[in-house]
Formats: C-alpha cells, sequence, structure tokens
C-alpha cells in the first residue's frame, strides 16, 4: 500500500520521471506486467538485451526494462528479454549470441542497455539490416567498413545534470561528509558523468553556504556493477569514519552500500530509478527516465519515424525532463521543492552549466575547490 501511495503521489510531481506506464490513460504500475510472458506462436516483437548484472537490479537494466516491456503491454505486442551468457564475464560474442537470438526470434526491434553493448551491436546490426535496434546508455554505431548503422539509434544523458541535483541538494540538507561509489570502475561514461556532476553540485552548494565538504570517491568492487563483501567493508569503514551520505551509483552496487548504511545509520543516494522503495536509508536518488524514453524510442519505430532516432545519437537531459531528483519521494527537511525547482528552472534557461569531462580511469576535472575536498580511494 506504502508503494501504491507513492507511485500515485510521484504522478503529481512538478518533475515526473516515469514511473508509471499508461493503458488506456490508466497509470500501470511496472511489477504488474510480467516479465515472462507466452506468446501464442512462440515469437516476441519486442526484445531487451541486458547489460551487466541482473535484469531485476531496481537500477539501469530494470528501469529499461520496464520501459520495453510496459510499451509492449499496452500495444498489444509480445516481448521478452535476453541475457548474455557469462554474466559479468560476457563478452561481444556473448553479446551477439543474445542478440541474434532475439532476432531469431521474431524481434522487431531490439532495445540493448549499456556502453558494452557497441561491438555486439555493430556485428548484429549489421547482419541484420531490417531488425531495429536502441543502444540504450549509447551513439551512433559503425559497420567494420565505418559506415554509420541507420538501423541503431543511440539514446544517451546528461547523467552530469542529475548528478548536480543529488549533489547540491544533499549538501543544502547539511551533509557534508559525502561519499561516491562508481559502478564500472571508471571506464563507464554514465557513471563517470553522475559523479562529476554530484562533485560540481555539491561545489556549488558548498560556496553558497561557505561550508566545507569532504567527498570519498571511489571506482573500488565497481568494475561488474555487482554488490560485494569487499564493497560493503569499504563503505562501511566510510561510515565508521564520519561518512554521512554516499551516492550508490551501480546498479546492484546499491545492495552493499545501504547494508553498509543500515549497519551504521547512515544515508544513501540512489541512481538511474526512484530507489527510495528499495531501502528505508535513501534519502534521494538521481534519475535518469530510462522507463519513458525507452518506451519513447520504440514508439518512434511504431510511429513510422525512425528516421528521427535512427543513424544518429540523441541526448536527452534537463530540457525534456529527462533527468532529475523526484521530490514526491525525497526524505529532505532543509531544502525544499521550490529551490530545486528554481534550480531546475536556472540549468533550463542556461544560468547553470555542468561539465561532462570524463579522464581516463574515471577522474574528476578541476572539481576540487578551497570549500572541497575530493579524497580519491585507491
Amino acid at each position: 500500500m506504502k508503494k501504491l501511495l507513492a507511485l500515485l503521489l510521484a504522478l503529481t510531481m512538478v518533475f515526473a520521471l516515469s514511473v508509471t506506464a499508461f493503458a488506456d490513460g490508466e497509470a500501470v504500475d511496472p511489477d504488474s506486467i510480467e516479465d515472462n510472458m507466452t506468446s501464442a506462436d512462440n515469437t516476441y516483437e519486442v526484445a531487451f538485451v541486458t547489460d551487466v548484472g541482473q535484469l531485476k537490479d531496481k537500477s539501469f537494466n530494470e528501469g529499461t526494462w520496464n520501459g520495453v516491456k510496459c510499451y509492449a503491454n499496452a500495444n498489444g505486442l509480445s516481448y521478452k528479454y535476453y541475457q548474455p551468457a557469462n554474466g559479468s564475464e560476457a563478452t561481444d560474442d556473448d553479446r551477439i549470441d543474445a542478440m541474434q537470438a532475439a532476432v531469431d526470434g521474431g524481434a522487431k526491434i531490439v532495445v540493448c542497455a549499456g556502453f558494452l553493448q557497441e561491438g555486439a551491436l555493430s556485428a548484429t546490426a549489421s547482419a541484420n539490416p531490417d531488425v531495429k535496434f536502441v543502444f540504450i546508455d549509447g551513439y551512433p554505431v559503425s559497420d567494420a567498413d565505418g559506415n554509420v548503422l541507420e538501423n541503431v539509434a543511440g539514446i544517451s544523458y546528461q547523467e552530469e545534470q542529475s548528478g548536480y541535483f543529488a549533489g547540491y541538494a544533499v549538501v543544502k540538507e547539511g551533509y557534508t561528509e559525502l561519499g561516491f561509489c562508481g559502478g564500472g570502475g571508471g571506464t563507464n561514461p554514465a557513471c563517470c558523468r553522475y559523479g562529476y556532476g554530484f562533485v560540481q553540485g555539491a561545489a556549488a552548494a558548498a560556496a553558497e553556504m561557505e561550508t566545507p565538504v569532504n567527498i570519498n570517491y571511489s571506482w573500488n568492487y565497481g568494475a561488474n556493477f555487482q554488490a560485494s563483501s569487499e564493497l560493503q567493508t569499504m563503505v562501511n569503514g566510510w561510515y565508521e569514519n564520519g561518512t554521512e551520505i554516499v551516492f550508490a551509483c551501480g546498479g546492484s552496487m546499491f545492495d552493499s552500500i545501504t547494508a553498509a548504511a543500515g549497519a551504521n545509520d547512515g544515508a544513501v543516494i540512489g541512481v538511474d530509478v526512484d530507489q527510495s522503495f528499495q531501502s528505508e536509508y535513501v534519502v534521494t536518488s538521481a534519475l535518469k527516465n530510462l522507463q519513458g524514453s525507452t518506451e519513447w524510442a520504440i514508439g518512434k519505430f511504431y510511429g513510422d519515424e525512425w528516421a528521427d532516432i535512427g543513424g544518429t545519437g540523441t541526448v536527452l537531459g534537463i530540457d525534456g525532463d529527462y533527468v532529475g531528483i523526484p521530490t514526491a519521494t525525497w526524505s529532505l527537511e532543509n531544502f525544499s521543492v521550490d529551490e530545486y525547482n528554481d534550480l531546475v528552472e536556472a540549468m533550463k534557461a542556461g544560468d547553470i552549466e555542468v561539465d561532462n569531462t570524463v579522464l581516463e580511469g574515471g577522474a574528476i576535472a578541476d572539481a576540487a575547490t578551497d570549500l572541497v575536498t575530493i579524497n580519491y580511494i585507491e
């Protein structure tokens, strides 16, 4: 009941990221739609190929999958997900096998999540020019001869903006001892942008409040986006030594970080989707509208508008309300919704610009200030 009420409330937010799908004008909880449907002819028209990590990771994979199955369910289409073999150790061949299985299973459009899919997409989309592919967290993809593939649509996000909002909000709330744990080991562009934006937002709020802020910043134990005892031990040590809140930026890493928070009465910032429903320790989440943007991209195909996005890269950000933080479910008390809305409008107007520079190894460009100390955890 609590989750349902929160979902209904979220529909009234000024900034309404998609936590529900719509069919016949009524809100639909994605969890109410079967993950494993059975089609009458055993073919599946809309397919999803997961990134590393679990399908139901309460984050990137799940948010994207919700868009796939919600669009298909609302439009009477069959759908199926495919997970590459070998889990976090999946190779391009494993991803190609999963994508080709989707095509062989009848897919007209295949949604592929995560930048690691590029090599497999190049091979599979080249071999199947009549099938459309949506590359979430992606960009234009070329074939072996360097020709851009018109049947691949790259969709990426300005995660740095979302990270900025989260960093700014928690410092305004009164948190001064922060942590960031990123997935991908510093090689995932989206996680790098989230982290850099988070630091920039924290620095802006620190400057306004003239308050010193310390940030533990680590890519340790996040290479495969999985929960681990090593990650939990590290973050537990952060909390024990004064860290108040940690940005959990990496799929199932969230489970280790919330476990450490629970043992120390600490706080957590979620990522990609609103993770307040997953843990009482989540204060807010840095969001990108994975579900809504996935539905939008699939709709371009079925609306005969593929030419708008195929063979190019679409970057979604605050201008279309595709990133932000969830005002209806946050537990912030000192930072108001009105203040947040003013921040959003300032960013839309260009008065706030957030750098999205990604350096080798996930390092941050020009982020430390007189008031902000970044402690890189090697």
